[in-house]
Formats: structure tokens, sequence, C-alpha cells
């Protein structure tokens, strides 16, 4: 099919059809595949693009490099101290200042208001890296994942345990109620998405056959899934004071080997990383001192298992930002 997405920002999922969707993936494997092979696939002729990162990121960072280095794209990256937006800029001024000396734009950083302002003001392609509220690029990866997996998508089962109420819970939803697989998220009701957002996504679903389900019951949540997927119980830019309420509240949603036993041997483990699963970081080492646990949201057990998927799902990243670019950009 023709995408037909030049001109258009990649914002959220909520922008785009399923048959829309299921296009870019359907890109993206194909430039996985000439990647993978060696094929040149630059399209760009030195043109740039901008990488507004607020937020730092190992995978969205590289991804984004790496893709435009790939389609013959020069990446600006811009991090928390290279650039004056919002503080003696305002967005909008940004926006159409990059607007004329780039071919799009990525952000990574705070509120989607920010996003979707320089998409308004810019006149070029912008790309949400991530924001408070959704993930987009994220969820592209992880469905390519499912999908090379699985085989398809439709009527596939994805729990997500742990902190609901962020871009990543959020994106997965509104993603799964597009692409007609059904959503459970598992926590702490306390920890439950926006209710209009889930009332949005309950009527996008019921038109392609999926269901959006909250428990906090975990081992009901689980049985029969096809992916359990966890996050961060802390996120970039919370205190340091917010472990201890998380631990507390999030720890009995785990995703521990009994979790994944009892989703049956078809379940895989999905996290969109960085994860704390040992004592191999400095907030890992941080957290044992202080709390006595070893690991946070999952288990290094389930983390090193046959079951876990999470490095395909990290290189994917870079295949389908690819694939966003290069359809927002051009006529693919």
């Amino acid at each position: 099919m023709s995408l037909n997405l030049k001109g258009r920002s990649f914002l959220k999922l909520l922008d785009f059809s399923a048959e829309e969707i299921e296009g870019l993936l359907d890109l993206a494997a194909d430039l996985k595949e000439k990647k993978h092979n060696h094929v040149d696939h630059r399209v760009f002729h030195g043109e740039s693009v901008a990488l507004i990162f607020e937020k730092t990121s190992t995978r969205t960072r590289c991804s984004f490099e790496v893709a435009a280095s790939d389609l013959g794209l020069h990446p600006v990256y811009l991090d928390p101290s290279g650039s004056q937006i919002g503080k003696k800029e305002s967005i909008a001024d940004t926006a159409r200042v990059l607007g004329r000396m780039f071919e799009g734009i990525e952000y990574r950083g705070y509120g989607q208001e920010i996003v979707d302002d320089l998409a308004k003001y810019s006149g070029v392609p912008v790309w949400n890296g991530l924001t408070n509220e959704f993930h987009p690029t994220q969820i592209l990866a992880d469905f390519l994942t499912i999908r090379e997996h699985f085989g398809n998508l439709k009527g596939r089962k994805l729990v997500f345990m742990g902190d609901a109420r962020y871009n990543m819970a959020n994106s997965l939803m509104v993603g799964c109620a597009k692409m007609g697989m059904h959503f459970v998220g598992c926590s702490n009701e306390r920890y439950f998405p926006d209710p209009k957002l889930i009332e949005k996504c309950r009527s996008i679903a019921a038109e392609n056959g999926a269901t959006i389900v909250f428990t906090t019951d975990p081992m009901k949540a689980v049985k029969h899934a096809d992916v359990i997927y966890t996050d961060v119980w802390v996120s970039m830019g919370e205190p340091a004071s917010a472990w201890e309420e998380r631990i507390r509240d999030l720890s009995p949603y785990r995703v521990t080997t009994d979790i994944m036993e009892a989703a049956g041997p078809q379940c895989r483990f999905m996290h969109c990383l960085p994860a704390f699963h040992d004592l191999n970081t400095g907030i890992g080492r941080e957290i044992y001192e202080k709390f006595g646990i070893d690991c946070m949201e999952v288990t290094d057990e389930v983390f090193e298992s046959p079951a876990s998927i999470v490095f395909d799902e990290a290189e994917n990243r870079m295949h389908t930002i690819k694939a966003v670019m290069l359809a927002t950009l051009t006529d693919v």
C-alpha cells in the first residue's frame, strides 16, 4: 500500500489508522532486511534533521542518529543545554527557526503540548521521541518485534504490569486498541491511566475486536498472555524520594518466573529499557543498599531467560524510527 504520510508529523498513535500503522511496520521490516543485507538505502543527499533531547536516552538517540545516517540525512543533536527551547525562546519561535533549517525535528522531553506546538509552528514533520503522555516510536518497535515472534498482531494478548499512568502504558493501550490486540493493565488502582483515555481506547478497541481490561490481580491478568510488558517504576525527572513509595506499591507487580509460568510457555517478556534487573547499575546498587532488594520491575532470571525478547525490541527502535522518518519526508 502507499502510505501517503509525506509532510505529516508522528506525535501519537491516536492520529493514525490501523492500516497506516501496519504500513509503517511493513516499511520497517523492509528497511531492516536491507540493513541486515548491507543494501544501500540512502534516499537523501546531505539534508539535515534536528534531534532535541530535553531528556537523554541511549536507544532513542542512537536509533535516530543511525536511522538518519542510513537514509543520507545529517542529524544535529541538541542536548538539554544545547537549546534555548522554552527558556530564552518560546516553543513557537524555536519551531519557526528550526523549520527553516531542517527537514524534520525530533523531540524527546516533557509535555505533549511541546511536541504539538513544534509541529504546529515548524512547517516540517515532527517526531515524538517521548513525552510524558506518549511514546509512539517505542510502540512501533514493540509491535514489529511481536509480529516477528508471533507472525501477527490481531488477537494477541499484551499485559502491562507496573506504573500504568504514563507514556508507555498509554501508548501500548492505544496501539493495542488500534491493532485489535487485547490489552490488560495490571497494577495498584492508584497507578491506572486517565479514565478518559481508557474510555477512548475502549471505544476504538470495540471497533477492532479488541478489549481493554484493568485488574489488580497479577495471576488473573497474565493467564494466556502472549506478551508481558513492564517498565521502570520511577521515570526520568521524578525525585529519588519516589522510590520508597513505588517499591511498596508496585512490588506485587514485579515480573517473576512464577508470573511467566502462569502465563504459559508461549509468553514473551518485553521491556522498553533500561531495566533494573540486577545490581550492575548505580541506581540498582543504591536501591539495594537502601531497601535490600536486588531487582525492581523484573527479576534477572526473567530478563535473561529465553522468553525475553528485549534486545530484539531495542534493535527494532532503529528500523521503525527509520520507517517513520522516510514515510513522513518522502513519498513511499
